[in-house]
């Protein structure tokens, strides 16, 4: 579904990212792994569209996408929730799903109110309370159902864990792997080694913008040596 070959990106003139290359294949989920200002994020603007590479290409659905606008990669499939979360706050919650919507595509999954309902439990019991009014876990449950109204191939979630309470963490371990059942190919960057864990088939670790390591989550839950060489604080 998704290919990325040797891409180059750089804010101003440093550069962040080095030749990164890696694959998605439909239906899987697979994470990007890093510390903190490993290029993760970085990543995710580049594939969106919100930083334009320098160098290298990115095949989405069989288009070279690298260089694309936002908007026309959007419209491509691919679904974008930012580690900010970037809610309407002075809108409710039906309302910041209807600002998402998109037509069905063909062969993907047609996301409504109610299935996401079904995925967020907690959104359904405040359909019509403004986003600036919710935790900070609600915000992101918003933020993904929002995107999912969109009905992306792709999603790309970015720290989705970050600053959530364990139970918030396990909803949303929940609710990935609960995407991934409905044919939702989801590419994840996280820096939490156990929630990828619980949801990831692949990982690649990222390391001051450089592919450091490239396999099975459980192959690399399995070498030590890795983790603490690339993961450990």
């Amino acid at each position: 579904m998704l290919r990325v070959d040797a891409l180059d990106a750089f804010y101003g003139r440093a550069h962040v990212l080095h030749a990164v290359s890696f694959a998605v294949a439909s239906g899987e989920v697979l994470v990007l792994l890093g510390r903190n200002g490993a290029g993760k994020s970085t990543m995710m603007k580049a594939l969106i569209g919100l930083l334009r590479p320098r160098g290298g290409g990115i095949d989405f659905l069989g288009r070279q996408v690298a260089g694309w606008e936002p908007h026309r990669i959007a419209r491509l499939g691919m679904g974008y929730v930012p580690e900010e979360r970037r809610i309407f706050t002075e809108l409710t919650v039906m309302e910041n799903l209807a600002v998402g919507r998109r037509p069905p595509r063909d062969g993907r999954p047609a996301w409504t109110p109610e299935r996401l309902f079904a995925l967020f439990p907690n959104l359904g019991r405040m359909r019509d309370r403004p986003g600036g009014r919710m935790s900070g876990g609600e915000q992101q449950m918003l933020t993904i159902a929002r995107t999912l109204m969109g009905n992306p191939s792709l999603v790309l979630l970015d720290e989705p864990s970050e600053g959530l309470s364990p139970l918030i963490v396990e909803q949303m371990a929940a609710a990935v792997l609960a995407l991934k059942a409905a044919g939702v190919t989801v590419l994840l960057a996280e820096q939490n080694l156990y929630f990828a864990a619980r949801v990831a088939d692949r990982a690649v670790v990222i390391e001051s913008g450089r592919v450091v390591w490239s396999g099975t989550m459980a192959g690399l839950m399995g070498d030590a040596a890795a983790r603490a060489a690339h993961l450990q604080v």
